[in-house]
């Protein structure tokens, strides 16, 4: 997604672009891009970008709501006037675009904060081999799937573009960040992304549940507003990018559960034996099974039909 001459690009990762509009604001222009174990795949999901940028909007108005004391980076979905002015870019971008506050890149915390409800993926492999989670010791006799009693704050480490996120311990995270901004700064912020972590995913779980999506688990990100010397909710949010989402009408303890998100795309790609390879191309039924899980997952939370809500939103 070029703007290179409207707007500077200043970082790009495997989904998102980022642009800077002025000193305080980003365009977070989401791509039709999908990756699946680190990898880019090299044909993307039609209006992928658009479902992710609009359900994100959609869960940064809800937790705004529903969490008084939350902080988003979140401004707005209307294009820049840069862009207005010319109908080509509108229909590009429209959409698939969102205004965001813009921190420095030292204010946006190294770690994913990943919290799980139920045990699944690594998390199932792990328990499965040493009874914990992250390093978290787990209780006894858990089977795969099942619903913990207490959903559970299991951060990783942000890895560059093309390197793999690592799964730590939170006394590791809350380590990462006061060795950024000293020992009691550190573990203040490290604190509160827990706490904010577990509440939004407890929001967001018990919203979901009641629209047949179970949302097993999920990451966040979070930055700093050093003026306010305040943790804020940054990046993308509860997209089947950055969540785990099960049908809830199917759900069954002791197995591994239908999905809607990339668990599709990494099951066929580990069955045809191209899991972590490079230059893999989608055929046309993976790309419409996976964009056709995108988009009930999209319909299922926000209530619209996607067609109508790209309507809407124009």
């Amino acid at each position: 997604m070029d703007l290179e001459d409207r707007l500077e690009r200043v970082a790009t990762g495997k989904v998102r672009d980022l642009y800077a509009i002025d000193d305080q604001t980003l365009l977070f222009v989401a791509s039709d891009r999908i990756s699946a174990y680190d990898i880019i795949l090299s044909n993307g999901i039609p209006q992928k970008g658009a479902l992710l940028t609009l359900l994100s909007a959609h869960w940064f108005r809800f937790l705004s709501s529903a969490i008084p004391s939350l902080r988003t980076h979140f401004k707005t979905l209307e294009l820049p006037a840069s862009l207005r002015q010319s109908p080509e870019l509108v229909v590009r971008f429209q959409h698939r675009s969102m205004q965001v506050r813009r921190f420095p890149p030292d204010h946006i915390f190294p770690i994913e904060a990943i919290v799980r409800g139920y045990i699944t993926g690594s998390g199932w492999k792990e328990y499965s081999e040493k009874g914990t989670v992250h390093g978290i010791e787990m209780p006894e006799g858990l089977r795969e799937s099942e619903r913990l009693q207490q959903a559970v704050y299991t951060p990783s480490t942000k890895a560059e573009l093309g390197a793999k996120d690592e799964n730590i311990h939170p006394d590791q995270a809350r380590q990462i960040l006061q060795e950024r901004y000293g020992k009691d700064r550190g573990a203040r912020y490290a604190q509160r992304v827990a706490e904010l972590a577990l509440e939004i995913y407890s929001r967001a779980r018990d919203y979901a549940v009641e629209r047949g999506i179970i949302i097993a688990d999920t990451k966040f990100e979070f930055g700093l507003d050093a003026e306010a010397d305040e943790v804020v909710l940054v990046d993308e949010v509860l997209t089947p990018d950055s969540s785990r989402f099960w049908p809830a009408a199917t759900y069954e303890v002791g197995r591994s559960q239908d999905s809607f998100d990339k668990q599709y795309l990494r099951d066929w790609l580990t069955s045809n034996g191209l899991k972590g390879k490079d230059g893999v191309e989608m055929p046309p039924e993976v790309v419409e099974k996976t964009a056709a899980k995108y988009r009930e997952a999209f319909e299922k939370l926000v209530g619209k039909k996607w067609k109508e809500a790209l309507a809407s939103s124009a």
